[in-house]
């Protein structure tokens, strides 16, 4: 054995010896993931994490081993253990600092909870949902949604139309009536596109976990591999301008932060760029991944559905009395989770977690992948059945369904999804994104059919990863709209 072999031998052995996770009872997983994190970490850089932990827990079940310190779970109870105990769940890992903005740390970076409170205060009044169905709110997203018919009603669409109009509608949340309109304005759409179809997921993961290599190979990775660091400029030059603008409307994040909080400029505009970049993948990729479906031969039915409800409702019927509408959104969220990625926590300092009835050890860390707690079934200790089948009814009351046994069955999905997070770090846009995504769809299927251009290709719309967001693996979503008789 040469001398380089015998190095990486007894390297991999004391990983394996020095791991917290050593224990009589060794976790599920492959062999592999005791002694190296190496192969968790080619398919990071791959942007193929999501579906390979998930296919660990297809093999292994709801509690995996995917590195010698860290272990991936996907259950109900599992997710409420790590987001949801003492409130908040575990304090966050620095996997998180990928995020910071302007090199400062916003609302969605903080680790530890005090911090995270303290910031969350200041923000989640804009976020309430009475903040979000206030007129200046609602209507500046119905008109962005009328805006987006029309623009159907010319023909086929990309996804990233789809961005657009998130984008449009984030911006209006935050600083109207600075906001963007890059539906019709090319220059506005030069903004979006800077930050959504961002490439630079390599680049950014070297630099997180080898500072030193991705200095020394910087240049060749650019310029050879054309593995390009994250840069917006466009973006940055709008957020700067636009955060020290005065006078933003009241209900707008803007507002808030100029006249409750004592931020200085600088951490206003990585806060708000920050929900702003958020707001536009999350958004676009769920409706663009829900239209799809919608559009699919096989969900026809379910497509013929929502039309049907939608085209015999009042325009100003509130989406509470449109139960079809809320279940093809919860079940396109369900399948297609706008955020479907581990969430990353340390296990506390200072006791033994027990999870899923598995003794954690402190500093381990722990994550849910919000993909795999919704599409594990029963027989995989998850919690829906037929988890990859498409199916808006299983969140409606069936027929010989007693009320009581409908409430508990909803009750149990709802613990078991984790769309939009868990626990007081959840995603604090949750409302928000939930008006977008329903007028949108109101406003389409009203008034069109959709089906699937001709020149898309299936294995387009799998899912690729960025960092915590996905997106279709060929970068588009080619959709054909027809306009419906009156």
């Amino acid at each position: 054995m040469t001398p380089l072999l015998v190095l990486l031998a007894l390297s991999l052995l004391l990983i394996y010896l020095l791991s917290p996770l050593l224990s009589r009872d060794p976790l599920p997983g492959p062999l592999y993931a005791r002694l190296t994190s190496l192969i968790l970490k080619y398919h990071e850089f791959t942007a193929t994490r999501t579906t390979y932990i998930h296919s660990l827990h297809l093999r292994y079940g709801p509690v995996v081993r995917i590195a010698p310190n860290e272990v991936a779970f996907a259950s109900a109870a599992a997710a409420k253990e790590i987001y949801c105990s003492n409130g908040s769940g575990y304090d966050k890992t620095e996997w998180y600092d990928l995020f910071k903005v302007y090199d400062r740390r916003t609302m969605f970076t903080t680790l530890g909870k005090s911090e995270h409170a303290k910031r969350k205060r200041l923000l989640a009044d804009r976020y309430a949902n009475s903040n979000i169905m206030k007129g200046g709110v609602m209507e500046g997203i119905k008109q962005r949604a009328r805006t987006f018919g029309e623009l159907c009603g010319q023909g086929g669409k990309e996804g990233k139309v789809l961005h657009a109009y998130a984008f449009d509608c984030v911006t209006l949340h935050l600083f109207h009536p600075h906001s963007t309109n890059s539906l019709t304005d090319p220059k506005d759409s030069e903004i979006m596109l800077e930050v959504t179809f961002d490439s630079s997921l390599q680049n950014r993961l070297l630099s997180h976990y080898s500072p030193l290599l991705h200095r020394l190979l910087n240049t060749f990775m650019v310029s050879i591999l054309s593995l390009k660091p994250r840069e917006t400029p466009l973006a940055d030059s709008f957020v700067l301008n636009t955060a020290a603008q005065p006078h933003a409307s009241p209900f707008t994040l803007l507002h808030r932060l100029h006249s409750q909080s004592s931020l200085g400029q600088i951490d206003i505009a990585a806060e708000s760029l920050d929900h702003m970049a958020a707001g536009i993948d999350t958004t676009g990729d769920a409706l663009c991944f829900l239209i799809w479906e919608l559009s699919r031969p096989s969900s026809l039915i379910y497509q013929q559905t929502l039309q049907a409800e939608l085209r015999s409702a009042s325009p100003d019927t509130p989406f509470d009395q449109l139960p079809y509408l809320d279940a093809a959104v919860m079940e396109g969220l369900r399948m297609f989770p706008a955020i479907p990625m581990s969430l990353p926590r340390y296990a506390p300092p200072g006791r033994t977690a027990i999870i899923d009835s598995y003794k954690i050890p402190p500093g381990t860390i722990v994550s849910c992948q919000p993909l795999s707690v919704q599409r594990l079934g029963p027989e995989k200790g998850g919690t829906f059945p037929e988890p990859d089948r498409f199916w808006p009814e299983r969140w409606l009351k069936s027929e010989g369904e007693t009320q009581a046994e409908f409430e508990e069955r909803d009750r149990v999905m709802k613990k078991g999804f984790m769309a939009f997070g868990m626990g007081g770090r959840g995603c604090i846009g949750k409302h928000l994104a939930l008006a977008e995504m329903k007028c949108l769809l109101r406003e389409v299927y009203t008034r069109f059919r959709t089906l699937p251009d001709e020149r898309m290709r299936a294995e387009e719309m799998e899912q690729a990863d960025l960092l915590v967001s996905s997106r279709p693996a060929g970068q588009r979503c080619l959709v054909r709209f027809e306009r419906l008789e009156a």
